[in-house]
């Protein structure tokens, strides 16, 4: 236990914790219940033991509704998948749009320094004008709209548009590879794509005619009936003529909503168990999995965690950095929902200059971040601090997610930004398009532990037998054994459930398994995520998460850029061992004498079994179009499997680098310890 929480010092203490929205709820919640409820974790209990607290959150965060809930769930399809607040009524866009003023509603910002505002008063327009053309067009409740989108303004309003009518919406990014497109959206037979012409990341303008061109004559005969182009978000033109072509159904978005009317807005009553998002599980392996969430069960989920963990209200502005294919852009949209302005950012955060995001982030008056670990480090990697470049002077909270954050790291923004901000580390998955764990104002923060389990998620940590762990400082699998709102309805054309049974309730039957590695300190009740599950490494059977180590490897980011860790079992082998791969930062060179002081440094601050059996130097890390690293991938190619990279990988390429240690004797013998293309 001591390896795991070695650098769990207290670096965050809540400065007047009964003020937090938090503590408010608690209180009403004693009031309303007759209870006497003292701190977060007696809070927590009452909300895994009762499932009244719900109905709670959904008077606490104001759910709109036509129809209020009279009762809050009965068995569905599958038992361990309740139906949630039968004969309620409601629209998640109306939920969304609930101010109508002129307030700032989003924020809308490119690489280019462009930035425009708009007010909720102009997105409620905006949404009205989309959704009557949708409608005129024979878009109805239950079709599926899709979007190959950049994260805009324009993004929002699609799919709050389609919301309002209650069609399903999903989304990828413009740089998602055809086959990975067409992967996902071949499953679901939308009706409608929208999608951008041309667009720039980094500088560069990259044409995504031909892209949307072979999508749509693909999925022309499975039900598809218009393809409606944006402009382009270089020059703001849209497509020409002649170019409209070569992309079956296709009309400009200025002649779609030229066939809308002047009606007012009408938001479709639905139930609350009503499909919204198809979100996709990574496929980096094999074909995505379409996840079917509730348009109810997001919208409590989110409200719940961004009201609670995070305060966010309307003298917010919340921004997460994220693209239109991770789960994270349909969970800041709820930003709306809680009155906030949100910030939509188009481009990479490091063209032409890190330092011109941070700028923004300061100027616009950013209160919530929204970040990943990796944009963390390489902020730091550069040599930046940001309280000497700007103020921050709104910023109250960061919010890590994608992966985890190691201690150093958590020290490193904590003083980076301000000592006094709320750092949040939290976990979850597209699976519940939402967090297990996360963040609470009222607790403090240890260097690399997640604060806490979060209200309404029964969390436990089972071991390989389903007995619980929790308190004895042993990682285990990361489980909740109670239902709640934003588990998934299911997977698209899994009528039976028998796939979703298998992804997630056969490990321990009937318990949700999430598949990731996670312990708790029992000392200060937080917790550390160690990996995925399945990228656990178990040399000698001794199980570890791929963290451990590059937490270590944080001491070293001023010469290693980037880092892997993953275990190898050939069918020849009768154990696992453990290969890092690192890449290094230029003009610093690889040698024995650095390996040394890994191996080293790993042995003094976990123990000698967690040293890995061989170091290597690598060109290139694999990533996803998220920004997640790749191990399982190279896990499987390292220990003698095949793959054909998928759509989501961002640097499909890379993974060629990692087949030549298959014949990890050959590549020792020749002092083989560089890989290239």
């Amino acid at each position: 236990m001591e390896g795991h929480f070695a650098h769990s010092k207290l670096i965050w203490s809540p400065s007047r914790p009964s003020y937090s929205s938090l503590d408010v709820f608690r209180r009403i919640v004693n009031r309303k219940h007759g209870l006497n409820l003292e701190d977060y974790h007696e809070l927590h209990k009452y909300s895994i033991e009762s499932y009244n607290f719900w109905m709670d959150v959904w008077e606490f965060v104001g759910i709109i509704s036509s129809i209020p809930p009279e009762k809050i769930l009965e068995e569905g399809r599958m038992k361990e998948l309740p139906t949630w607040f039968p004969g309620a009524r409601l629209n998640y866009a109306e939920n969304l749009l609930r101010r109508s003023d002129d307030g700032v509603a989003c924020i809308a910002a490119r690489e280019s320094g462009a930035v425009r505002h708009y007010t909720f008063r102009q997105l409620r327009e905006m949404v009205r004008s989309l959704t009557a053309a949708m409608r005129t067009n024979g878009i109805t409740k239950g079709d599926r709209v899709a979007a190959i989108v950049t994260n805009s303004v324009e993004a929002v309003v699609i799919a709050l548009a389609s919301a309002a009518i209650g069609a399903i919406f999903s989304s990828t990014a413009p740089d998602m590879g055809t086959q990975g497109i067409l992967d996902r959206y071949q499953q679901i037979q939308p009706k409608i794509i929208f999608s951008e012409s041309q667009v720039v990341y980094a500088g560069k303008v990259f044409d995504v005619v031909p892209k949307v061109s072979a999508v749509a004559k693909a999925l022309v005969s499975h039900g598809l009936q218009s393809v409606v182009l944006l402009p382009s978000t270089s020059t703001g033109k849209e497509l020409s003529a002649a170019r409209m072509i070569d992309v079956p159904k296709s009309v400009a978005i200025s002649a779609f909503l030229a066939t809308g009317d002047n009606g007012p807005l009408v938001f479709e009553q639905l139930p609350f168990n009503h499909p919204l998002y198809i979100l996709y599980s990574s496929g980096t392996t094999g074909p995505p999995k379409c996840i079917i969430h509730s348009a109810g069960g997001v919208l409590l989920q989110a409200k719940k965690d961004l009201r609670l963990s995070i305060g966010l209200n309307e003298n917010d502005t919340y921004f997460q950095y994220t693209t239109t294919g991770w789960m994270m852009w349909p969970y800041m949209l709820h930003g709306l929902a809680c009155g906030s302005c949100i910030v939509v950012y188009d481009g990479s955060p490091f063209h032409p200059d890190v330092r011109n995001f941070l700028h923004f982030l300061s100027h616009e008056g950013v209160s919530v971040f929204g970040t990943s670990p990796r944009f963390l480090s390489e902020v730091q990697g550069l040599g930046i601090e940001p309280a000497k470049l700007a103020s921050f002077a709104a910023l109250r909270v960061i919010s890590s997610t994608g992966s985890v954050l190691t201690p150093p790291m958590f020290e490193w923004t904590q003083q980076a930004f301000n000592p006094d901000i709320h750092l949040l580390s939290v976990s979850g998955g597209t699976d519940i398009c939402g967090a297990f764990v996360g963040g609470m104002p009222v607790l403090p923060v240890y260097a690399g532990e997640i604060q806490g389990k979060l209200l309404g998620m029964k969390v436990e940590i089972f071991d390989a037998d389903g007995k619980n762990i929790d308190d004895t400082g042993i990682p285990g699998e990361l489980v909740c054994t109670r239902p709640h709102p934003s588990q998934p309805l299911g997977f698209w054309g899994d009528e039976s459930g028998e796939k979703v049974g298998k992804a997630y309730f056969s490990t321990y039957p009937g318990v949700w398994h999430q598949g990731d590695f996670i312990v708790k300190n029992p000392k200060t009740q937080g917790l550390m995520i160690l990996g995925r599950s399945d990228g656990v490494l178990n040399p000698s059977g001794v199980r570890f998460g791929s963290a451990e180590i590059y937490s270590i490897l944080e001491d070293f980011s001023d010469i290693i850029d980037d880092s892997l860790c993953v275990g190898q079992r050939r069918p020849k082998d009768s154990d696992e061992r453990v290969l890092l791969f690192l890449k290094m930062r230029p003009d610093h060179p690889f040698n024995e004498e650095l390996v040394s002081r890994i191996r080293s440094a790993i042995r003094a601050a976990l123990s000698p079994r967690h040293v890995p059996a061989h170091i290597f130097e690598i060109e290139e890390i694999p990533y996803t179009v998220n920004g997640k690293k790749i191990e399982i991938a190279v896990k499987q190619i390292v220990s003698g499997s095949t793959l054909k990279p998928s759509g989501t990988v961002a640097n499909p390429e890379s993974l060629k680098l990692y087949y030549k240690f298959l014949d990890l004797e050959g590549l020792i013998s020749n002092k083989v310890v560089k890989a290239k293309l």
